[in-house]
């Protein structure tokens, strides 16, 4: 009675990591996922784009609040490169001659380009 338990309990071991394993053979490919919002191709990006993307998961996943904390310091970074970008336009636009025609070569602008 007692080699009647031992080879039960082994066969009920041994289906059980059958069925883990998914009968017998490897884990199964990981399914490709797609990006929901995808960034635009024809224009620069801008924190906006940055803020709505979102990468997909899968079983073997990604560390979601590492990727946030990357995405996020990213988007902060555009979003004060466009602003230092619109300070320079407007700080050159300032400084530009009036008629818009070319600087005189000895305008403290001149250079800036």
């Amino acid at each position: 009675m007692f080699w009647v338990i031992v080879v039960a309990m082994a066969v009920v071991v041994g289906g059980a990591a059958l069925v883990a394993l998914g009968g017998g053979g490897s884990l199964p490919e990981a399914v490709h996922d797609r990006i929901a919002a995808r960034l635009p191709q024809e224009r620069p990006l801008n924190r906006t784009d940055v803020d709505e993307i979102r990468l997909p998961m899968a079983v073997r996943g990604y560390r979601m609040d590492e990727v946030d904390d990357v995405l996020d310091r990213l988007g902060a970074e555009l979003a004060y490169r466009d602003t230092r970008i619109a300070e320079l336009e407007a700080a050159v636009a300032a400084h530009a001659p009036a008629g818009g025609g070319p600087a005189e070569p000895g305008d403290p602008a001149q250079g800036t380009e």
